[in-house]
């Protein structure tokens, strides 16, 4: 069975004026489909770079990032906005919800972008609610919600439109003990009951724990 996501001979590299700063160099690495993977090292190691080189959202200096057999750095921008809107779902460290917007709304926004109709995304957004525990919250604004609320509705923002892969950078990094470990369990059944492909930068130890394989970053390479 061919791995969902290829990373082959992967470098990244950044210039500033006439310095060329490497971050990573001849990444190689093979995710398989429902695969819970944290990306554990220092802060420098790349891991968040990584993470965004694999959701579309930066291109690499060379190397092949081959997701469901589409080499995903030879996509155009327009091509890029549309296959990250369909494939990947993105939790940040913070929730990045927008303050105006209920839930629901906040929820909703990002299927802006898929051929969904105006019914549709509201189903899919109320659907994706549910499954993170939150029916009863839909309509309240995120200054009405604690933290860890917070995070749940993000996890059902990314994964509205059901994307094969959830990219999650820090997701429990600005929660206390009791909300990391509800985000966890969500993410953990979100894995094991939907079969959700999950890529987790963090430096928290018990964060790491919940995934089913951890890989470690050192100045740039996999240890």
């Amino acid at each position: 069975m061919d791995a969902l996501i290829q990373v082959q001979a992967l470098f990244k590299s950044y210039h500033r004026d006439a310095l060329e700063i490497p971050v990573l160099r001849n990444i190689n690495l093979d995710i398989f489909e429902g695969e819970f993977l944290a990306f554990m090292g220092p802060s420098g190691s790349g891991k968040t770079t990584l993470l965004n080189l694999i959701a579309g959202i930066d291109k690499p200096t060379s190397g092949k990032i081959v997701i469901g057999g589409i080499n995903v750095p030879e996509l155009s921008e327009t091509e890029l906005a549309v296959w990250r809107s369909r494939n990947v779902g993105f939790v940040f460290q913070f929730y990045n919800l927008i303050p105006v917007l209920t839930a629901l709304e906040n929820v909703e926004l990002p299927l802006i972008l898929t051929p969904l109709d105006k019914k549709e995304r509201r189903v899919h957004a109320e659907t994706a609610l549910t499954v993170v525990g939150l029916a009863d919250r839909m309509d309240h604004y995120p200054r009405q919600l604690s933290g860890g609320q917070e995070q749940r509705v993000a996890i059902a923002r990314a994964i509205a439109s059901d994307p094969a892969i959830l990219v999650a950078d820090e997701p429990t990094g600005d929660l206390d003990k009791t909300s990391a470990e509800e985000v966890l369990d969500l993410m953990d059944r979100l894995n094991r009951e939907l079969n959700k492909t999950i890529l987790m930068v963090t430096h928290d130890p018990r964060a790491a724990e919940r995934a089913r394989s951890v890989r470690h970053l050192e100045k740039g390479e996999l240890a």
